[in-house]
């Protein structure tokens, strides 16, 4: 890289502080600006600017001041759920690249709002779904391109992950999660997994989403925390919270294939991604199974193996490439690290990235398809075809080493 790649950072949490110190250090970057509505932690993005880079940012606590005022080739957008859309559409429209962390949407028009926006302008929209490269989900798409599955016919996923916590604290802690819990009731967190199982589905290109149902638990799993730790006096003790403990959503595909995801943040548990795949030649189980794998006519007849023995055989070469730099780098097992790769080489090649706005936005209207869905009582809705039917031919995918299409 030649030129420096400018890149501005708004939201600067836990999250935005780690993502923008991984960014930092890939070749090339520099951050000019930093953005937070609260001025302690924009200040504390800009130190941590300084102490990596020598530099010391300009400071913001208004987005549309710094798109103002700034000249940035790209944006790094880490803020609360309900403002990534329309802070990605401001990006856009200021002539800037973005890159957005994952959550679901808060309504469809936004979604078609970020597709308009980026086909206008002519700048990419990504969801940094970094749960895409993760090395095992990187190594399962490498069997299935190589047929070791055969057909896929049904996925599963989830978000199964403790957070009461990170929930019930959210005013203290200035959390975006605490609002949405206590207001809607559907599908909040749906691309971790649905985004390898998206791309591995060849959604966008070749198939796509047609309709999806959700049901919802009852809620109690947080009020029974917060009167535990807090007690009876403490504000929350008996709220009401919108959504329901379990959230199970499946989706159905043009190709014929199913999905299955489930959100479950509110109850005592250990962490998973719940990711499962069932073809005609082989499955796969996720924990509680240890990473489990049967391939038919490999593995000892209605016996599990261990995932982890295939792994060398199957490893993605993109994993090959930069294990040690991933590793070393350290956010999430490397996937973070990963995915800001392929944002800055998709900035820096003025290209499109590996997930583009029509994946962006297939993937996060699933939050908001969802609540209609528990709504009535799990009836079906149709998902929008937000590639206005290209789907069925579109041009050829990106092809360079983050490619999410195929096994570069």
């Amino acid at each position: 890289m030649t030129n420096p790649i400018r890149i501005g950072c708004i939201g600067l949490s836990a999250r935005g502080m780690c993502n923008m110190g991984e960014m930092l250090s890939i070749p090339g970057v520099v951050v000019p600006a930093v953005c937070d509505i609260y001025d302690d932690r924009a200040d504390a993005g800009a130190k941590l600017v300084h102490e990596k880079t020598g530099t010391t940012p300009n400071v913001y606590l208004d987005h549309e001041d710094m798109l103002a005022k700034e000249k940035l080739d790209a944006v790094l957008c880490c803020t609360t759920w309900i403002t990534h859309a329309r802070i990605a559409v401001d990006c856009m429209n200021a002539g800037c690249h973005v890159a957005i962390e994952v959550g679901g949407a808060a309504s469809v028009e936004e979604c078609w709002q970020m597709v308009r926006t980026s086909e206008d302008t002519g700048k990419f929209c990504m969801l940094l779904e970094n749960c895409c490269f993760d090395r095992k989900e990187m190594a399962l798409f490498n069997m299935v391109r190589q047929g070791v599955f055969g057909e896929v016919v049904h996925c599963e996923g989830g978000y199964r992950h403790d957070l009461r916590d990170e929930i019930a604290y959210g005013k203290e802690n200035r959390h975006g999660r605490l609002p949405n819990f206590l207001a809607r009731n559907g599908e909040l967190y749906p691309t971790h997994q649905l985004g390898p199982i998206a791309k591995l589905l060849r959604i966008n290109r070749g198939n796509q989403f047609l309709t999806l149902t959700s049901v919802a638990s009852k809620a109690r799993g947080l009020n029974e925390f917060i009167l535990r730790e807090k007690g009876p006096e403490y504000y929350l003790a008996n709220a009401q919270f919108a959504c329901g403990d379990i959230v199970t959503t499946t989706i159905k595909c043009a190709g014929g294939e199913t999905i299955t995801l489930v959100h479950d943040c509110s109850l005592p548990r250990p962490y998973s991604r719940n990711y499962a795949l069932s073809g005609t030649r082989a499955c796969y189980r996720e924990a509680p199974f240890n990473d489990a794998i049967y391939i038919d006519g490999r593995s000892p007849h209605h016996e599990w193996e261990q995932f982890d023995k295939y792994l060398p055989e199957y490893e993605h070469p993109l994993w090959k490439a930069y294990h040690d730099q991933a590793q070393h780098a350290g956010g999430h097992g490397g996937m973070d690290y990963l995915v800001l790769c392929a944002f800055v080489d998709a900035v820096a090649r003025g290209e499109k990235p590996p997930i583009d706005v029509y994946d962006t936005a297939a993937w996060m209207v699933v939050t908001c398809l969802s609540e209609q869905s528990v709504a009535m009582g799990g009836a079906p809705v149709p998902v929008p075809d937000f590639t206005n039917g290209m789907w069925v031919d579109r041009e050829p995918a990106y092809d360079g080493k983050f490619c999410l299409e195929e096994v570069v």
